[in-house]
């Protein structure tokens, strides 16, 4: 939530206003938070008797009874708006029915509305009610690892627009996130190592214990969701536990003196410098925890070229990446795509690539100085390395499907370069490419459309 308050005075020409903007929001560890036998949801909606859920098709498959039984055990009447979900759903048009769906609801003024999903569901819906009225409160619920440990933490919301990500959107706290990791026993292996890579990302350039544990323990965590798949061991329970918390409480020391990103250097920007140009490249999006982990690894090796990282330290970055099964290097990963990832995120960083990279493991800096050439150079040292590893760099399970945006697919196939999911068909890595060679040539040519 937010209050601001202001002042106005005089001036010789006119007027003169004042602001200050007070930002207060809650996070609270709760597993089970369905649970009728914890009634702290309950309580921030006895208020009104009522409650408007915001859910994806999965959820409302996996959990809509559960949720139902809760708020029926509270008497408080729920509304559940299921909504389509993933990259190429997170829109105006996703983001408007919500609107509507808060307008037949009759949400009043400080009402809040209940967003329960993934990080794709929290930015959309969060816009949403950032819009609706203006202002509108709203409490997070979210159920993938990715939601919990990252998009929960800030408080950007967001729609993608005109093929780029996040290109509309706003910065509204929610009054309070629950954070369940329960939800993780039913999330699909594949979105666990999704979500694992936004801890390699935090932990590579702001937490050297973090990424020990990782390191340690990659794949029981992916395996075991996180210690929360019956049979996990103590000690894994233990060191999830450990990530968890400390991945969290990094990321809101990072955000918290920056909620709305006036200081451009952003440690948690690692990974997304050429990332939000690749993840919607191919005609199935990559999931965007291999299009940031390919961000990541290629970073890493031009850190390591720039002798800033040591080819131990370089090594144990791939070397978790690979372990990870997520991405490394992917075809349409090329100069000409590094070309238009760079102009692209220039714009968004007022003039600057501002590109994080490890200065070890565990820190951090930033690079404005990398030439053409030089780029380039590290994307043939990067796809020599990457042949070094199974499957050559190719990530397991990297693109979208019906887990992320809760439609079945009918046509799903393997990629046959990656092993990932396909939508329609198998991947033309050739002519994904002359496609986008044709976009960049269009931008160059003509105007660009934002």
């Amino acid at each position: 939530m937010s209050d601001l308050k202001a002042t106005v005075s005089e001036t010789e020409n006119g007027f003169h206003v004042e602001g200050y903007e007070r930002i207060s929001y809650g996070f609270s560890f709760l597993d089970g938070v369905f649970n009728p036998e914890r009634n702290e949801l309950a309580k921030m909606y006895q208020p009104w008797k009522r409650c408007l859920a915001i859910a994806d098709a999965n959820i409302c498959e996996l959990y809509g009874q559960q949720m139902r039984g809760y708020f029926q055990h509270y008497g408080i009447d729920l509304t559940i708006h299921k909504t389509k979900i993933g990259e190429k759903a997170k829109t105006m048009d996703t983001m408007l029915a919500i609107c509507t769906a808060m307008n037949d609801f009759g949400i009043i003024r400080k009402e809040p509305v209940l967003v329960v999903g993934g990080g794709l569901i929290t930015d959309v819906a969060g816009y949403a009610c950032a819009s609706y009225r203006r202002t509108t409160n709203y409490i997070r619920i979210p159920t993938t690892l990715i939601g919990l440990i990252d998009a929960s933490v800030s408080i950007k919301v967001a729609v993608n627009h005109c093929g780029h990500k996040n290109r509309l959107g706003a910065y509204h706290a929610p009054m309070h996130t629950f954070l369940d990791f329960t939800f993780l026993r039913t999330l699909p292996e594949a979105q666990v190592r999704n979500g694992f890579a936004e801890l390699i990302k935090i932990s590579t350039c702001a937490d050297l214990r973090t990424f020990d544990l990782l390191d340690q323990f990659t794949e029981k965590l992916i395996s075991m969701k996180f210690g929360r798949a019956d049979g996990s061991s103590q000690e894994l329970i233990k060191a999830a536990d450990e990530i968890n918390r400390r991945g969290i409480h990094v990321m809101l020391k990072l955000e918290t003196p920056n909620l709305h990103e006036i200081e451009l250097d952003r440690v948690i920007a690692y990974g997304h410098t050429w990332s939000p140009t690749l993840e919607l490249a191919p005609e199935t999006p990559l999931r965007h925890g291999h299009a940031i982990s390919v961000d990541m690894a290629y970073s890493a090796t031009l850190a390591f070229m720039r002798k800033e990282i040591s080819s131990e330290e370089h090594r144990r970055v791939l070397g978790l990446f690979s372990k990870a099964g997520l991405t490394m290097m992917h075809p349409l990963f090329t100069p000409e795509l590094l070309v238009k990832g760079t102009e692209a995120i220039m714009k968004t960083r007022d003039g600057r690539l501002r590109a994080a990279i490890p200065y070890p493991i565990g820190s951090c800096k930033f690079l404005n100085d990398i030439s053409a050439e030089e780029m380039n150079a590290a994307l043939k040292m990067h796809m020599d390395f990457c042949k070094e590893y199974p499957r050559e760099g190719a990530g397991i399970d990297a693109y979208v499907d019906s887990s992320d945006t809760g439609v079945s697919m009918e046509a799903d196939e393997k990629d046959p370069v990656t092993g990932g999911m396909k939508i329609g068909g198998t991947f033309d890595a050739k002519a994904e490419m002359n496609k986008l060679k044709e976009e960049i040539a269009g931008a160059v040519g003509g105007n660009e459309c934002c």
